[in-house]
This record gives C-alpha cells, sequence and structure tokens, in this order.
C-alpha cells in the first residue's frame, strides 16, 4: 500500500494544500511546484479524471466536495474527461526543472498529458 506524505504540514494545511494545487491543474493545464508535491498531487488529479470519466450524478457530487470551484468541476466532466476517454490512466505528466534559486529545493511541473 502506497504511504501518504505529509510534506510537513498539519493534516488539515495539507489537505488543502493538495486540494488547490488539484484545482490549479485542472483549471489551468500545468502547474510548476516541488517534485514530492507534484507526485502528491498527481494521485488526486488521477482521481478526479476518474470521477470526470465515470460521469454519473454521484461522481460530479465527490467531485465537487474535494474540488473548489464550480467552474472546474464542469470543465473537467465536459471538456477533461472527454478527451480520455479511451487512456486507462496515465493522465498526468511531471518533468523536473531542476533546483529553485532561493532553497534549493528540486522543481518540477505537472501537466496534464
Amino acid at each position: 500500500m502506497a504511504t501518504l506524505r505529509k510534506l510537513g504540514r498539519p493534516t488539515a494545511h495539507r489537505k488543502a494544500m493538495l486540494r488547490n494545487l488539484t484545482t490549479d491543474v485542472l483549471e489551468k493545464g500545468r502547474i510548476e511546484t516541488t517534485v514530492t508535491r507534484a507526485k502528491e498531487t498527481r494521485r488526486l488529479v488521477e482521481k478526479m479524471i476518474t470521477l470526470g470519466k465515470r460521469g454519473d450524478l454521484h461522481a460530479r457530487r465527490q467531485a465537487l466536495a474535494f474540488i473548489y470551484d464550480e467552474d472546474v468541476v464542469t470543465k473537467l466532466f465536459e471538456e477533461i474527461a472527454p478527451k480520455y476517454a479511451d487512456r486507462n490512466g496515465g493522465y498526468t505528466r511531471i518533468l523536473k526543472k531542476g533546483p529553485r534559486r532561493g532553497d534549493s529545493a528540486e522543481l518540477a511541473i505537472l501537466e496534464l498529458v
């Protein structure tokens, strides 16, 4: 079983941060963040796209319970999920970018394929 990364945050802060990152990826298509945050966010984005592919009312309500913006959920179900209808997973890509200038943290770009 895969273990959850704690990311050095309290539980509520970590969940809120991951929800924000997931919402941003679905809204903008790509984000720049650290590698560990990108790997954790990837799990959640893949789950949201899978809900979008299901397309029923229960899946939409589950997505609305997690994603902050209703417009992003609409975009997920009407635009993003149909693009991946014939694909079984692997909806995102992580590109490593190099160290950040200030604290030398490893940066990555998380984007939809």
